[in-house]
Order: structure tokens, then C-alpha cells, then sequence
């Protein structure tokens, strides 16, 4: 049986579930209950709905000429390329898809009439200011040396609070960030459950940015929320 949302329940939609009732409900499915998530009920108009998102599927970018895409995206950064076809929308340029390294997918589309030319991309509202690929803390401390042997002029490590930075161009001048975290979440949690879990206990605290005492607390947090404890009581103790 599906539960229906109650009358004081019709516009918040989902977002008036915690994520405990979500978890709880969920819990239906394989135990012979049945699905159990919450639906409209019957006497919701028909109005405006979200179309829901489910993560970045692909981004395509429009390259140069095909080698010097694979010496970039598979040479600097590392991404299989995994396969190529012509453009469906335009047989006259090649479409290389790569694998960032999440299973997701970058692609270029290549003409071999056109040539690699750095260019500072215009960064003005509706177009593209960076794209930032997630690295390792151990990959991310070796990217200065390893940009400098390319002679690749970049920003240099940048403080970010929760993670560390370093900004450079492509060979066509699209701003790249590599980005990596100095956290890793709970199991079972992700890094966005985290930044918004420290984001709260941030505003709370009248800070300006997230820090790294904040996410140390959002950890505590989601960690003691998501595992029960025989303990009865949980609060910091000093046994020294």
C-alpha cells in the first residue's frame, strides 16, 4: 500500500520527509510489504512539478582537433577514453567520450580543421566560469610538480576551508579546478550530507565560511544519527 500525504502534508511534497521517515519507509521494499514511498494524493490539482535530477549524465565541450583533446583529457588528467563516433548532429566532427573517473562521461567534439589556441573564455552570466574534477589528497599535493614540467602556468594550491584547490587552463583556455576534499564521509553518507550538515552548524555559529571544525562536528553528527549505540549516553567523556 502506498501512503498518501495528508492534508497538511500536500505542499511540502517530499520535503516535508526527514530523511529517518524516508529511510523508514523505504524499508518496505523486499519485505513483502511492498513499496512504501509517500504519493500525491488523488485530490492534488495537477500543477508545476520538478523534473528530478539524478547527477550530471554527461558534459561536451567543443575542441580542437582530435589528438590534441586525447593528449589533454587522457594524457594530463588521466581520463580513459573510452569510445568515439561521429557527431550525430554534425558527421563532419568526431565526438570523444571520457571517463572523469566516476563512470560519468566528458565529451569533446573535434574538427580536424581546427587547431588548439589558448584563449581566456569570456565568463559572463549563462556561460561557464570552470569545470572542477575531484583528485585525491595524494594526486593533488604532486600537481604543482607536474604542471610545472609542462610548463603549465596555474594558481597554485588554494585553501578552501573543507578542501584544497589549483586552478589552470586547457589548451583551449577553459578554466579546470582540481578539487579534492580534506574529509572523507561517514559510511554510508556522502560529502554533500556533510557541507550540509556543517553548513547548518556554520550559520549557527555566526561563521563566515565552513571550516574544518564544522565538518569535524557534521561528521560527529551524522556518525552518532546513523549508528546506534548501547551507550547510554554519548556525549564527549575524558577516561584520561
Amino acid at each position: 500500500m502506498w501512503p498518501v500525504l495528508g492534508e497538511d502534508q500536500k505542499d511540502q511534497g517530499l520535503c516535508g520527509w526527514s530523511w529517518e521517515g524516508i529511510k523508514a519507509h523505504v524499508g518496505g521494499l523486499g519485505n513483502g510489504s511492498g513499496p512504501m514511498w509517500p504519493v500525491l494524493g488523488a485530490d492534488r490539482a495537477i500543477s508545476m512539478r520538478k523534473i528530478q535530477s539524478q547527477g550530471v549524465h554527461h558534459i561536451t565541450l567543443v575542441g580542437a582537433d582530435r589528438q590534441t583533446s586525447i593528449d589533454f583529457w587522457d594524457g594530463v588528467l588521466g581520463m580513459p577514453f573510452v569510445f568515439e563516433q561521429p557527431n550525430l548532429d554534425n558527421p563532419n566532427e568526431g565526438h570523444l567520450y571520457f571517463d572523469p573517473g566516476d563512470g560519468r562521461l566528458i565529451t569533446i567534439f573535434t574538427d580536424e580543421t581546427r587547431t588548439a589556441k589558448m584563449t581566456h573564455l569570456p565568463q559572463n552570466p549563462g556561460q561557464v566560469h570552470h569545470i572542477a574534477f575531484a583528485v585525491s589528497q595524494a594526486s593533488f599535493w604532486q600537481a604543482v610538480d607536474r604542471l610545472d614540467q609542462r610548463k603549465v602556468k596555474h594558481s597554485g594550491p588554494k585553501d578552501r576551508g573543507f578542501m584544497d584547490s589549483i586552478y589552470f587552463r586547457d589548451p583551449l583556455g577553459l578554466l579546470i579546478e582540481l578539487a579534492s576534499y580534506r574529509f572523507e564521509p561517514p559510511a554510508g553518507a556522502t560529502h554533500t550530507d556533510v557541507l550540509t550538515a556543517a553548513h547548518h552548524i556554520r550559520v549557527a555559529a555566526g561563521a563566515a565560511t565552513i571550516d574544518q571544525n564544522h565538518i569535524a562536528d557534521a561528521i560527529e553528527q551524522i556518525a552518532q544519527a546513523k549508528a546506534q549505540s548501547l551507550s547510554p549516553d554519548r556525549s564527549a567523556k575524558n577516561p584520561f
